[in-house]
């Protein structure tokens, strides 16, 4: 149940069988990742899509054991542990998580568990955990995707530190492509980074075109960024599909190609103000299908008239 908010210092009085609920949306890939010239810049820009993971916390007050469904998202127990601790609430209960996101494609399924296990948990307890708040304790835990914002952000993953926000795009279509296997994004992010002093100032210049980008609403802007840096990460991820994908979108007549950097997905961006966009959805499909058998279609998020949430 949910109730008045206070501080991690002052929760409500625990109640037996309280509940709490949280989500948070998922991201196809990253529209820009690199590396910026500032010490520990590794960066990246969100994509947020209409899919989201689901927790919910079902507290109990006769035993201090907590458990999780799946029992393999051994991550958001250990997050919602360190959260109940820090609350003075050590108790037990049951985390239950439903996920709409795959895992390992980079879609950020892990980070998109641990947000919403974040505000299940507070929910339940009567306590307020800005984004600041929760990305603290997400530090603890592993890097982790910009999804506490809504909105399209900059964010410093392996630092798990808002970068900026840059405001909201009009709703866009990722037609996606994934190659197969799974990527652990803790181990990704341990491989040393192959990138130059030239690609840093590249990458600086990238997120300063997406940002004005963002700002115009410039769609086809936001496409050729994205495509620029899904070309530079095959120094670091390769991608076996993406000239072919690149191929597609180019006869489609689609906006640009978005890379899961650190997973094993490609997409074509469509935007479906277009004429004739069903047409094109269909032949951007049924093109990606003769690539790779796993093909689907996202909707990207749009966050107009939304706020950003305290700090």
């Amino acid at each position: 149940m949910s109730g008045a908010t206070g501080s991690l210092a002052g929760p409500r009085p625990f109640y037996r069988g309280v509940t709490g609920v949280g989500t948070a949306f998922g991201v196809f890939g990253e529209l820009l990742q690199g590396v910026l010239p500032e010490p520990e810049g590794d960066f990246l820009v969100t994509l947020p899509i209409a899919r989201w993971s689901v927790a919910t916390f079902r507290g109990s007050a006769d035993t201090g054991e907590l458990t999780m469904w799946p029992r393999h998202k051994t991550k958001a127990l250990r997050l919602a542990r360190i959260i109940l601790a820090d609350a003075g609430r050590p108790i037990g209960g049951e985390i239950t998580i439903d996920s709409g996101l795959p895992e390992g494609k980079g879609m950020a399924s892990s980070s998109a568990d641990l947000v919403a296990t974040a505000r299940a948990v507070a929910n339940a307890l009567g306590i307020t955990l800005p984004p600041r708040r929760i990305e603290n304790f997400l530090a603890r835990i592993e890097p982790t995707d910009g999804v506490l914002y809504p909105a399209v952000v900059a964010f410093y993953h392996r630092r798990v530190e808002l970068h900026s926000v840059l405001g909201s795009l009009p709703p866009m279509t990722v037609v996606g492509v994934d190659e197969g296997g799974e990527i652990d994004t803790v181990e990704f992010n341990l491989i040393p980074k192959p990138f130059t002093t030239a690609d840093r100032r590249e990458y600086a210049g990238l997120l300063a075109r997406m940002a004005e980008a963002v700002g115009r609403r410039d769609l086809a802007e936001v496409g050729r960024v994205a495509t620029r840096s899904a070309l530079m990460n095959q120094v670091l991820r390769p991608k076996a599909t993406l000239e072919r994908v690149l191929g597609v979108c180019e006869d489609v007549g689609g906006l640009g190609v978005v890379a899961a950097h650190s997973g094993t997905s490609l997409g074509v961006l469509l935007d479906p103000g277009v004429p004739g966009y069903p047409d094109q959805v269909a032949a951007a499909a049924s093109a990606c299908s003769s690539i790779a058998g796993n093909v689907a279609v996202y909707r990207c998020l749009s966050f107009d008239g939304m706020g950003m949430g305290r700090r």
